[in-house]
């Protein structure tokens, strides 16, 4: 990858450079990060004309490497305010690699009120005005049907939904799959600043590339074929993801009493037969039509832990339908019906909102009393006004902080602004310690402190106890930060965590792919660095250890069944980052 793409919005200019050599050994979250804490001020207003977002693929991406196709986006988030950097299928990162683009940078913004399309391909880039039937509300999945039949059906899309036109900060970037379906970069709201920079949409076409260079093509296809078979033969990567989606995490949460429940109330339901794997697992082979129990998010994936989830004549609803979105509303916000679950799926990737963020918004209103709890309807009608908007559809699409402060509600669960996810922080203690510390507001894909404390993947640390759990927390964040920057899927961790080869193997591939002689510790070095850079981000944004701390509700509600706290001292979650 051989290009380095800005794109200035305010002079409409485009500039191919050189990878500047800071980057050039860097891809992912590394070059993302990295590249925000260089060029942008960290007290800018992340709408702002000072903000710049910059999209790029791991370094491993648009190889065979299996499980390699994510793209990293970051940028200043205007949801946390925080550094941030999200990740997505799709097959955007693999096309942006075959072409040898190693980043686009979007900057500046224009002082006209029209949007535009970026489009990339193997010469460089071009802006366009964007179709009229594209804005104003046109959903995404229309959105993909347009700008396929102008672009090419085989191109890469990433786009800003209504949300992002609107630059509500639940918005996300959205990214065309193989089948013309979506997947999303969710967290932080970066749709609201692609759409800041009135970029409706960026188009990649690979026409005419080539394949990625390989420095040891030989070395490379044996590593990979060790690294596959790792990841094949794990319970959890082989088979359980395969068979029943993350959504097999429903009825494990529940049964570790760590399943958040009516706003973080409890950590147990007794509906979650209704909307467990399982469930999902039956009712897409009893409906059949086209319905698919796994599937690939993006070319190459071996895991397929996604799957086509169908109505009741077997019409395709949504895909990509994840444990986090399903417990948000069918746990946290009370909704026992797995169709309305999926609707409202399909919605919110229709107007371009994070899952995760509005589905905690929404059990926050309604114990606010702004929504009915557990009623379907009344939110999937609620979620569709985010697309107008009206002022419901606003608050909604502020977030979750901004729906407690509408409410006057003190038991918002946030960090940073950012939704607390699927996994209760009092039973699950080091899932708590990623949520206070990582530098993306509470994330628990930043360190997936379940994988020990629930899954026993990796570690067996006892989900209830604080020992141990500091340093478990700061080792997922560090190894999280490094596989960010790779392109590989966060789940190859089941594959690699108690596979010693398995790990070499990864670092072989992109030894073999760069011609380098990295080790395990190198890898561990790039995963403290990217996390050290990202710090110093919100240090200078005016961010302290302060905000490094779970709203305070958490310290003195049990949790049920286990009638636990959350019990770390402001000393003890310092220690996360002492390295």
């Amino acid at each position: 990858m051989n290009k380095f793409i800005r794109v200035d919005m305010t002079t409409k200019q485009v500039t191919i450079e050189e990878v500047p050599a800071k980057y050039a050994g860097l891809g992912g979250r590394a070059l993302t990060s990295n590249f925000v804490a260089d060029e942008v001020k960290p007290t800018c207003h992340a709408l702002g004309k000072n903000n710049k977002i910059i999209f790029a693929p791991g370094l491993l991406s648009g190889t065979t490497a299996p499980n390699s196709g994510r793209i990293s986006v970051g940028a200043k988030s205007p949801l946390t305010g925080t550094i941030k950097e999200s990740n997505s299928g799709g097959s955007f990162s693999q096309k942006m690699a075959k072409a040898g683009i190693k980043a686009l940078v979007i900057e500046g913004m224009p002082t006209d009120d029209k949007f535009y399309v970026i489009k990339m391909d193997v010469n460089g880039a071009a802006i366009e005005e964007a179709p009229e039937e594209i804005l104003g509300g046109c959903g995404n999945y229309k959105a993909i049907e347009v700008l396929s039949a102008k672009y090419g059906e085989k191109v890469g899309i990433a786009l800003a939904g209504p949300a992002g036109e609107h630059r509500l900060p639940t918005a996300n970037i959205s990214f065309k799959d193989p089948e013309g379906n979506m997947r999303s970069a969710g967290r932080g709201g970066l749709g609201a600043v692609l759409g800041s920079k009135k970029v409706k949409a960026v188009v990649i076409d690979d026409t005419g590339a080539g394949a990625v260079p390989i420095a040891d093509p030989e070395k490379f296809r044996a590593a990979s074929k060790v690294f596959s078979k790792a990841l094949l033969d794990h319970p959890v990567a082989g088979q359980g993801l395969a068979a029943y989606g993350t959504d097999v995490l429903i009825n494990i949460l529940n049964e570790a009493g760590g399943l958040p429940a009516n706003n973080f109330t409890s950590g147990r339901i007794e509906h979650n037969d209704n909307i467990s794997g399982e469930t999902l697992n039956a009712t897409i082979t009893e409906r059949g039509g086209e319905g698919k129990v796994s599937h690939g998010c993006h070319p190459g994936c071996i895991i397929r832990c996604s799957q086509w989830y169908p109505d009741k004549d077997g019409k395709y609803i949504t895909s990509g339908f994840e444990y986090e979105t399903i417990w948000g509303l069918g746990a946290d916000a009370g909704i026992k019906d797995l169709d309305e679950i999926a609707y409202i799926d399909r919605a919110m990737d229709d107007i371009g909102v994070d899952s995760i963020e509005t589905a905690v918004a929404v059990a926050t209103a309604m114990e606010g009393g702004l929504l009915p709890w557990g009623d379907g309807k009344a939110v999937l009608d609620a979620v569709k006004q985010i697309a107008v908007p009206t002022p419901l559809g606003r608050i909604l699409g502020g977030g979750t902080a901004v729906v407690g402060k509408v409410c006057g509600l003190f038991r918002t669960p946030v960090v940073k602004d950012q939704a607390i996810p699927a996994y209760d922080p009092r039973p699950i203690k080091g899932i708590g310690l990623t949520y206070a510390t990582t530098p993306m507001g509470a994330d628990h894909t930043a360190g997936y402190c379940i994988s020990g404390n629930i899954l026993k993947v990796g570690a067996d640390i006892d989900p209830l106890k604080k020992d141990g759990q500091i340093e478990y927390a700061r080792a997922m964040q560090i190894g999280t930060a490094a596989v960010d920057s790779t392109g590989m899927c966060l789940f190859v961790y089941f594959g690699i965590a108690d596979n010693p080869g398995g790990y070499q193997a990864l670092i072989d591939m992109i030894n073999a792919q760069y011609g380098t002689e990295l080790t395990a510790a190198d890898v561990d070095k790039l995963g403290e660095s990217v996390l050290k850079v990202e710090r110093a981000f919100n240090k200078a944004a005016g961010f302290t250890n302060a905000h490094d701390r779970l709203p305070e509700f958490f310290e003195y509600e049990p949790c049920a069944p286990h009638n636990v706290v959350w019990d770390f001292t402001p000393e003890e979650i310092d220690e996360v980052y002492n390295f």
